[in-house]
């Protein structure tokens, strides 16, 4: 090591250097094997490319973090634009940047502050990129505020995972560490596809998805919250199809909130406001920035640890708590057999539904079920060796030509016994299979 990295990385060099905890009294093996080497490690460091989903508030942090423990060949995929209520919290944003792509300047701030790290941006949904771009990456850290986006990569990695004879093929393993922050709550945990629990495991300690069942409204809104849903899933798509909405935009809040005003006005419903808009539109949580600062230096210290092998990994979850002082836990997930990603994918579920249930009230059935947690569900009813398209929602012809059916009895298309092949988008390909069990009404 030169002398300048000595001084660069002389607190890392107290951690690469010291004895190994698997050799004999004086931290080696008699072979070498684990002797430490903080060169060894740093070029394991600086060589290891690793992946940031998200830069918002935790995403910003793990940047740095990253670029200041050594690593030096980073990606990172947010397609959020900056807005001006990020900047109390999204500290390498300025004001200057208010408008353009997070990702862009995060990756420019952090190579401005540290030349010898590479930061590469991509500034789209991790939904766009396939298999072979996250198969390049030694870890995976994520920053993402939505259980949704989380749900879909914890899928995509679990479902690469190979296998050879009924073995996994280990180099086919890419951790994910996943960290979250809410008020001054947080938590970070390290996945290993297919060896710990996933991310779906523990998708029962979430809060019960918030949606609203389509029929309610789409048919018969009650709720301010409903017309807003409905200027948001179903007069969105109607009117400026093909286009995301960009909820750091005020002309999409404003038109969102136009809509829904309207929708409420049609049905004499009173309460729909500019703020309650954005607020069901961004599913608006606090953000406080040294909860952020303590979640990402846990992520990034998992990272670290998994290259060097400096110290144990976290098994598997870590709490922390800051509401009234500062607590901590820490704790295994066990892996749940019933899981739909990492558990028995061959698996049939038994579920039992009124015989006068429709398409879509077993539909919004799935949506409320809080173990599956769906949040538009696509479903095929089998029948012996043929097999019949209840609804899906892409392409739009096809949902088109396949709404009527949403009307229907369900017990019109399967006896009770045969089974239902449901997908989400969320999911990310993975089929759940139910056998349907008709149960008389009353």
């Amino acid at each position: 090591m030169t002398k300048q990295q000595e001084q660069t990385y002389a607190s890392l060099a107290r951690l690469l250097q010291r004895p190994s905890p698997f050799g004999n009294e004086t931290g080696q093996l008699p072979n070498g094997e684990f002797e430490p080497s903080a060169q060894d490690n740093l070029n394991k460091l600086s060589s290891s490319k690793v992946l940031v989903v998200g830069a918002g508030g935790l995403g910003c942090e793990v940047l740095k973090d990253l670029a200041l423990s050594g690593f030096r060949d980073i990606d990172v995929i947010d397609m959020d634009t900056i807005d001006v209520t990020n900047l109390n919290r999204q500290f390498l944003f300025r004001m200057a940047d208010v408008g353009k792509f997070k990702a862009q300047v995060a990756a420019e701030f952090v190579m401005n502050r540290v030349p010898s790290c590479k930061v590469t941006h991509h500034t789209c949904k991790i939904q766009e990129k396939g298999p072979d771009f996250y198969r390049q990456f030694k870890i995976i850290i994520s920053g993402l505020d939505n259980i949704e986006a989380r749900r879909w990569l914890n899928s995509t990695l679990v479902g690469m995972v190979e296998f050879l004879h009924d073995e996994i093929v280990p180099e086919s393993i890419i951790p994910m560490i996943d960290g979250g922050t809410e008020g001054f709550k947080g938590q970070a945990r390290v996945i290993l596809p297919r060896i710990t629990s996933c991310f779906e495991c523990s998708i029962s300690t979430f809060a019960a998805n918030t949606g609203f069942a389509m029929c309610t409204v789409a048919s018969t809104p009650r709720l301010p919250e409903h017309c807003i849903a409905y200027a948001m899933m179903i007069a969105w798509d109607r009117e400026r199809t093909g286009q995301a909405i960009n909820k750091d935009s005020p002309e999409d809040m404003k038109w969102l909130y136009e809509k829904a005003l309207a929708r409420a006005n049609e049905f004499n419903i009173k309460g729909v406001t500019y703020f309650l808009t954005m607020g069901v539109v961004k599913n608006i949580i606090p953000a406080v920035a040294s909860t952020n600062a303590i979640v990402s230096a846990a992520c990034v210290s998992e990272a670290f640890k998994f290259i060097t092998f400096a110290s144990q990994s976290l098994n598997t979850w870590f709490m922390y708590m800051g509401n009234n002082g500062m607590f901590t836990d820490t704790f295994p997930y066990e892996k749940q057999d019933e899981c739909v990603v990492c558990g028995d994918a061959s698996k049939t579920r038994v579920r039992t539904v009124p015989r006068d249930a429709t398409v879509q009230g077993f539909l919004d059935s799935l949506v409320d079920d809080k173990a599956l947690q769906l949040k538009q569900p696509d479903a095929t009813a089998v029948r012996g060796q043929e097999s019949v398209t209840l609804y899906m929602r892409r392409p739009a012809a096809l949902e088109t030509a396949l709404r009527p059916n949403l009307d229907k009895l369900l017990s019109d298309f399967l006896e009770s016994g045969d089974e239902v092949t449901v997908s989400d988008a969320t999911l990310n390909g993975v089929a759940i299979t139910f056998r349907v069990l008709f149960a008389e009404a009353g």
